[in-house]
């Protein structure tokens, strides 16, 4: 039996020191020289490896072992690094793109369970009530404790007009809540724009996708051409958008930056992981032989008054853009404090069209402030009245997932740390007496608190202007 164990962990060994060796190759090829592996560890791995195949109560494949310890490895650095089978790997790239199937929530692993950190605009989730912080516990009959994220996530997708009953636990409700949600193909449009008032335009950004930039150079053409040329103001929301490209932030906030403004930078370990992204075409065009679709924006773009709505579900590239026009003083942000993922994901791709999702570097904004578990502190704090109180009882935020990484530059920032605690907390209730969260309003819906507050400051700076 011995003997047989320790021909397990031979192979075992083997098997997973090739792997370190290739993974420490690709993040090394430029070193001099690479650091030794640790064999101890190894070793001990071997043996668990070696017990598992031969006293486990079932069989168990090497294939299903290897991945799983890969899972681990990964899933226990820091919320957001992954590993992507073909099928995880393949989704990621069709999801950047703007159409995938599924029910349209950005989630989070937290204990071993899956929380929503925001629900996607216009689609079945959202409209099925999905909030941000709920906690996912059981997807029809299988309890999501023990599932990986990828797993949980591979269970939600599947055929458009097929059902799953999502069992919800929902802080401020007594008993869990089951939520029937209707799959679909999610095509999410990213950018929504309109005339809310003569002269002044409001344009949401749902998410951050490959051709968001794009959309906004077409949207504010549109909107320029609406007004006969007389806008006074523009309000760019980023209320719930959980995030996407990093060159589509750079692109959305190139369209309001004057040429070669430092948008982001970012900082890591590896010569790959520490950028400087300006807003220049070359940072923000995706290849291919794109054509810059920024350069014929009309000029009143880049001096507008601004103001841009931010809130808990505003997270990653969303936060690139408050934060870069923040620090270059181009607009006034207005709203509640952001998510805090000021953290860079990487893909790399490994044999057999698998990959690993890796957090390579954290980002700053142009004034060197880090987000990471903090976010943006709006200029004005503006909450809506009508969802405050329960939005700061279960709204979700980075600093809140396990293992999520520290923000080293938290000494600098101490003295923003009262701006992100509203002065009073609004008890909204309902006709019956009871306390509810009321839905997200409908695009440019009058009875929009901040986007109301937004218009008044934008009206405001106009006749500050005029005088």
């Amino acid at each position: 039996m011995r003997s047989r164990i320790e021909k397990f962990g031979l192979v075992a060994i083997g098997l997973i020191a090739g792997v370190f060796i290739s993974l420490h190759f690709s993040a090394s090829a430029e070193k001099d020289t690479l650091a030794p592996l640790p064999v101890e560890e190894l070793r001990a791995f071997s043996e668990v490896f070696g017990r598992i195949k031969s006293d486990y109560v079932e069989p168990v494949s090497d294939k299903k072992l290897i991945t799983e310890a890969i899972n681990g490895m990964l899933s226990g650095l820091d919320p957001h690094s992954a590993y992507l089978d073909a099928e995880g790997f393949k989704e990621l790239q069709v999801g950047t793109q703007g159409e995938f199937g599924g029910l349209g929530i950005e989630v989070g692993m937290e204990e071993g369970l899956v929380k929503v950190i925001s629900p996607i605009e216009d689609t079945p989730a959202y409209h099925a009530g999905i909030k941000s912080g709920d906690l996912i516990i059981k997807l029809d009959d299988t309890l999501v404790k023990g599932l990986s994220l990828n797993d949980a996530v591979k269970r939600m997708r599947g055929k458009p007009g097929s059902k799953i009953v999502l069992t919800i636990v929902r802080k401020n409700e007594p008993k869990p809540l089951l939520i029937s949600v209707v799959r679909a193909v999610i095509k999410v449009q990213s950018v929504k724009s309109k005339l809310v008032e003569p002269g002044y335009a409001f344009v949401r950004i749902t998410q951050f996708q490959e051709h968001t930039g794009e959309g906004l150079a077409t949207a504010l053409d549109t909107l320029l051409k609406q007004s006969d040329g007389n806008l006074k103001g523009i309000v760019l929301d980023l209320r719930n958008d959980p995030g996407g490209l990093l060159t589509a932030a750079v692109a959305v906030s190139s369209a309001f930056l004057p040429k070669d403004s430092l948008v982001v930078y970012t900082e890591g370990r590896t010569d790959d992981a520490k950028m400087r992204l300006t807003s220049s075409p070359e940072n923000y065009l995706r290849g291919n032989g794109t054509s810059d679709y920024l350069k014929n924006l009309p000029a009143v773009y880049k001096n507008l008054p601004m103001v841009v709505l931010v809130n808990g579900g505003s997270a990653s590239a969303s936060e690139i853009v408050a934060g870069a026009l923040q620090d270059h003083k181009r607009a006034v942000i207005l709203g509640t404090q952001s998510f805090g993922k000021g953290s860079v994901q990487t893909i790399l791709p490994l044999g057999n069209n698998t990959a690993i999702k890796l957090t390579t570097a954290r980002y700053y904004t142009p004034g060197g402030r880090s987000i990471q578990a903090k976010g943006i502190v709006p200029d004005i704090l503006v909450e809506d009245p009508a969802t405050a109180a329960l939005d700061n009882a279960f709204r979700l935020r980075e600093a809140d997932l396990d293992r999520h990484l520290t923000n080293d530059r938290q000494a600098d920032d101490k003295a923003d740390e009262a701006a992100t605690k509203p002065a009073g907390k609004a008890q909204p209730k309902s006709k019956d007496g009871d306390t509810s969260k009321p839905e997200i309003s409908e695009f440019g819906a009058k009875n929009d608190y901040q986007l109301n507050q937004a218009l008044n400051l934008l009206k405001g700076m106009n006749i500050l202007q005029g005088k």
